[in-house]
């Protein structure tokens, strides 16, 4: 069953910064999602998003932290192959609109 976030940037930050890195690292493990998706997703920096799941969890939650690198390590070793693809749509989007 799909877990319900509520948005970190919505948790008062002084008290629950501890906790929006848990929730930004059990998001991207369930999701296998990148830091790109999980900024969008809870309205918040790409910067902000990595700064999080990469120091402050490793603080945090060690298991946790973990976890989340090895998605970030498959999703850096994708990002090419992601890169790959986005281009090829974008010519054959053009390729139809010209054509």
């Amino acid at each position: 069953m799909a877990k319900i976030y509520k948005s970190p940037a919505k948790i008062r930050r002084d008290s629950q910064e501890k906790e929006r890195c848990v929730i930004l690292g059990e998001y991207i493990i369930e999701t296998n999602g990148t830091v790109r998706e999980a900024a969008a997703k809870f309205g918040i920096s790409k910067s902000t998003v990595h700064k999080d799941v990469t120091e402050k969890l490793r603080e945090t939650d060690r298991a946790l932290y973990g976890e989340v690198k090895k998605v970030l390590i498959r999703n850096k070793a994708e990002r090419h192959l992601r890169g790959g693809q986005a281009t090829k749509q974008k010519y054959c989007a053009m390729k139809k609109v010209s054509g």
